[in-house]
């Protein structure tokens, strides 16, 4: 039965969602306001169990060396780059940050959470061989990507990463690029590392805590109703700001919360699975991240990649994904989460994305239907020599994409991350997966700037001190991002760039 509700009591800023996204925030604010109170509120019993854990996401820095969805193609055989610069330059922000915390003290020892690791694109075929020709050509001319290579010789990309060749008919027509500064991140790690510090720093964490209920207050602040999950307990909460990073879940609070900014909206839920293998044999010859391209008419998530990984400091290897059609929102959320996350205003938005949006639902057909001899060949177009009985197959971790309303009735799909903030910037959330954990830095960012556009001015000068990068036109003065990437990939380990 659940428990009596106590008395109200208050803090500064509330945050929802143990993940590397309310991480990040509380680490922003304590720098800039260190007198005031924050809690987070995580409705599991350790943080970094959702979308920020290491097995339940590529764990791929993601800095468009190697995705090629960053870099589409138009029908006339363009390639538009500007998209990866973009990403590009999020990244290296996110790095900037990670580095001087590294040298407060506030995260540890470097290799435990980043690692260099190649990143490679790898295509097969006369046409996806031109395609990357023309990328290549047209990413090697910007600064950002000046140190990347290419090669449609065996030779050459056997020694990139040997498992792409090894038992490899001759004659085949591939083509690689490789970028040696690409990393690999142990997400999970660097949430836990930043709340470690949080609360090192008299930040709250209250595991096993789910919020039920929010009210907005005569004076703007917020009333937020929260559930002891061990007990039942539950009591209420006032906060001036309410911060939410509830991956899946985000939705249905901004909801409660009656935001009207988020009238149409609607999520649909994507599951992935993976085969993974920690052979020795099979790791020691494949130290990359290699992204393919997705099929004619997928959608960029369902982008095959074969990923060199080190997650809790176990080097392993993990193909994939293959899509699941789950209708939870949360990993550990709710058969029926789909189910109520329907209203008046986005069951019509809804309808029109999935009619729009045929091709992932081939994908998922396909996936869905495909046995491990299935999957095993399809790793075969990265890894010839594979055997089945090396990899295992595993659920990763839980995406909700955001079906945003567009003309009319109609919704669209979309493959990325959205901040909503209130008009009075009190309360914001994310929406969205991909690149997700990658941008947790610039996201915050974006949030904080919403949320506290009086004092913004003040706290981009004091934040700048952790984010070197910050106010830094990464697009016009290319060179001085490159400048503080090395200083930050000095201080996180990694190897300075040719």
């Amino acid at each position: 039965m659940e428990g009596a509700k106590s008395a109200s009591d208050s803090v500064d800023v509330l945050l929802v969602g143990g993940g590397i996204v309310s991480a990040t925030l509380g680490a922003m604010i304590q720098r800039v306001h260190p007198e005031w109170s924050l809690t987070v509120f995580e409705r599991l019993d350790e943080v970094a169990l959702e979308s920020s854990n290491g097995w339940n996401n590529a764990g791929t820095g993601h800095a468009a060396l190697c995705e090629l969805n960053y870099t589409p193609e138009a029908a006339d055989g363009s390639v538009n780059i500007s998209k990866a610069i973009a990403i590009n330059g999020q990244f290296l922000t996110t790095k900037t940050f990670w580095g001087s915390l590294v040298t407060e003290g506030a995260m540890r020892e470097p290799s435990t959470f980043i690692n260099n690791t190649a990143h490679m694109a790898f295509v097969r075929g006369d046409a996806n061989q031109k395609f990357l020709r023309e990328r290549f050509r047209l990413m090697s001319e910007h600064p950002f990507f000046h140190d990347m290579e290419h090669s449609e010789d065996y030779g050459q990309i056997e020694q990139w990463s040997p498992l792409l060749i090894e038992g490899r008919p001759a004659g085949e027509k591939i083509a690689a690029t490789y970028a040696p500064s690409g990393t690999d991140v142990d997400f999970g790690a660097v949430t836990r590392q930043l709340f470690e510090d949080f609360v090192a720093r008299g930040g709250a964490l209250e595991l096993k805590h789910e919020v039920t209920d929010i009210e907005r207050n005569a004076d703007g602040s917020w009333n937020v109703t929260v559930k002891n999950l061990r007990d039942g307990a539950t009591r209420v909460v006032r906060t001036k700001v309410l911060m939410l990073g509830a991956g899946g879940y985000t939705l249905k609070l901004l909801r409660k919360a009656g935001v009207p900014e988020v009238k149409g909206y609607g999520l649909f839920p994507v599951s992935g699975t993976f085969l993974s293998t920690e052979n020795p044999a099979v790791t020691a010859k494949h130290q990359t991240k290699v992204y393919g391209k997705a099929a004619e008419g997928a959608p960029p998530m369902s982008m095959p990649h074969l990923d060199a990984r080190i997650i809790d400091g176990q080097r392993t290897a993990l193909f994939g994904p293959f899509a699941g059609l789950v209708p939870k929102f949360l990993k550990e959320g709710s058969v029926l989460d789909l189910f109520q996350s329907l209203r008046t205003d986005n069951v019509l938005p809804i309808a029109t994305a999935g009619l729009e949006n045929l091709g992932l639902t081939k994908v998922l057909a396909q996936d869905l239907l495909a046995n491990q001899a299935k999957r095993i060949e399809a790793l075969h177009d990265f890894a010839p020599t594979a055997v089945s009985d090396d990899w295992r197959l595993f659920t990763a971790g839980q995406r909700a994409q955001i079906i945003k309303p567009s003309s009319g009735t109609k919704g669209t799909l979309q493959f990325g991350t959205e901040v909503i903030t209130s008009a009075n910037g009190t309360i914001a959330g994310v929406l969205g997966a991909s690149p997700g954990a990658s941008t947790a830095v610039p996201i915050a960012l974006d949030i904080l700037r919403s949320s506290f556009k009086d004092e913004w001015e003040r706290w981009e000068n004091e934040l700048r001190s952790v984010i070197p990068m910050l106010g830094t036109d990464v697009a016009s003065d290319p060179h001085r991002a490159l400048e503080l990437e090395a200083e930050a990939d000095t201080k996180l380990g990694l190897p300075k760039r040719g």
